[in-house]
């Protein structure tokens, strides 16, 4: 089964292991990915703040050259440009007079045909088909903390995600890895987003608040789908710290490289060389010897019936 991926700016540049654990996994989820034809940035995170049109005529060429390359779904793994992906076709839906406005600077037509998906809708319908399940050789057998952030559940009104909340798509696809997902308080909070670079103080505290509920509940690792959730909590660790004055080994991990380790594929080809936090885990507890029997019932079990 073919499906339409737009990579984005950051998986093409800055986050190319979730790329690359996502080509690594497509295989056991049956299917095999095809990029939008010439795309472009879709403007995350800051032309909407700059210009409207602009806002929404970036991501309106990216779904104008999925129709014109018939795709039906398009598969979006970036958070962030998912939600401008959402955005737009829902304001183009409600403004005819809009959407052939923005067709005009594009010029082509945007009808909105293309069924636009999350990298957790994505896989959570891919993993519980084509015998996913069947296909795990190494069980994730950790506690995590499933972090969903800021974006894939809102606005509210354009992604309607059940149980906005607490969302459970990304608990459910850890449960078909073999993994443990913790119940915790911080699974949609910001983790300080675009900020990383302005306002790494920002973030700090934001991101920390994360990381220690998250060590609190007795997580072993995060599992995020943003490029930009993983920076902040991988890339920014150090500043994270600093600022909480005390260390966490726990490391992050995109979904698909997640999915992958379960299904036994190499870290390398997974890209987790490429994480500042090492992806490492504690060897499980040893199970503890059986007590040895006493005296007298080693005696008794040890005579024949008479």
């Amino acid at each position: 089964m073919k499906i339409g991926i737009f990579p984005g700016c950051s998986l093409a540049g800055s986050s190319p292991e979730y790329y690359e654990s996502l080509k690594a996994i497509a295989p056991a989820l049956g299917v095999e990915l095809q990029e939008v034809p010439d795309w472009n940035c879709c403007g995350a995170s800051a032309a909407h703040t700059l210009n409207h049109k602009l806002a929404l005529a970036l991501p309106a060429r990216i779904l104008a050259l999925a129709e014109r390359a018939r795709m039906t779904d398009l598969l979006v793994p970036c958070s962030a440009c998912y939600s401008r992906m959402m955005i737009t076709q829902s304001t183009l839906a409600d403004d005819a007079a809009l959407r052939k406005d923005i067709s005009g600077i594009i010029e082509m037509p945007c009808t909105g045909s293309v069924r636009i998906l999350n990298a957790l809708d994505f896989l959570a319908s891919r993993t519980t088909t084509n015998g996913f399940a069947a296909k795990v050789t190494k069980p994730f057998n950790r506690k995590v903390a499933c972090y969903y952030g800021c974006y894939l559940t809102r606005p509210t009104d354009v992604v309607k995600c059940e149980r906005a909340e607490d969302p459970q798509m990304m608990d459910d696809i850890v449960k078909v890895a073999g993994g443990e997902p913790i119940d915790w308080a911080y699974k949609v909070e910001c983790c300080g987003a675009g900020l990383s670079v302005s306002r790494v103080d920002t973030v700090a505290r934001l991101a920390g608040r994360i990381l220690e509920d998250a060590a609190m509940r007795g997580a072993e690792a995060i599992a995020v789908a943003c490029p930009m959730c993983h920076t902040n909590l991988d890339m920014r660790r150090n500043v994270i710290e600093r600022s909480l004055g005390r260390q966490y080994s726990m490391p992050v991990l995109y979904i698909t490289q997640l999915l992958g380790l379960a299904l036994g594929l190499d870290e390398r080809t997974l890209g987790l060389h490429r994480h500042i936090v090492p992806v490492e885990f504690a060897p499980a507890a040893a199970a503890a010897p059986a007590e040895p029997k006493a005296e007298a019932e080693l005696q008794t079990t040890g005579q024949k019936d008479e």
